[in-house]
């Protein structure tokens, strides 16, 4: 009988965290250009604001740089950026006075329903745009919650850990997005 054989988790850039941790400007760079995209998409997400979506990217590259003392491997580089980014791009939405839609009428957790051929390539791309907008015009809280739930993955115990709220309140908080981001793109056309 084989033994089966398991490996360590290895994150494929330890080499270059290992060399920006000896300040090596290349090794910076070229992390930078590996991350950049994702993580300005993902504060794009969160932030709502191309601007302040630039400044987080820019921030949270010079604190991950500045702070990689505290990076230990246990996950891959760049989940521990991505964790960064979405703090940093939170605060910049405290900053902008973050308040959270109130609990108060119910809405039903109905699936979000796009009904297009996917062999239409250009309505797609149509479709895709009018809904990142759409995302766009909810409320703060609503998109916030939504981003980091379907978007970035997390699951209500870690979104409400982040935001500090409740879980029910993060369910609550989803739960209403969908139903806006629903309300808002009947309103462009798309069901």
């Amino acid at each position: 009988m084989e033994a089966l054989s398991y490996s360590a988790y290895v994150d494929i850039n330890a080499p270059l965290v290992e060399r920006c941790r000896l300040h090596d400007r290349q090794a910076q760079a070229e992390l930078y250009r590996r991350y950049a995209k994702a993580m300005f998409n993902a504060a794009l997400r969160i932030t709502g604001d191309y601007a302040e979506a630039e400044d987080v990217l820019q921030d949270s590259f010079l604190s991950a740089f500045r702070e990689l003392s505290s990076y230990k491997g246990d996950s891959s580089f760049g989940a521990w950026l991505k964790r960064i980014v979405v703090n940093k791009s939170i605060n910049c939405l405290r900053q902008r006075r973050l308040a959270l839609v109130p609990l108060g009428e119910q809405h039903h957790d109905a699936p979000l329903e796009t009904h297009y051929s996917a062999d239409d390539e250009a309505e797609t791309h149509y479709r895709a745009d009018v809904l990142r907008r759409c995302i766009q015009e909810l409320p703060d809280g609503y998109r916030v919650v939504l981003t980091l739930y379907l978007l970035e993955g997390y699951d209500h115990l870690e979104v409400a850990g982040i935001l500090g709220i409740s879980e029910s309140t993060s369910k609550s908080q989803y739960s209403r997005a969908r139903a806006k981001l629903r309300e808002l793109a009947a309103q462009q056309g798309l069901r």
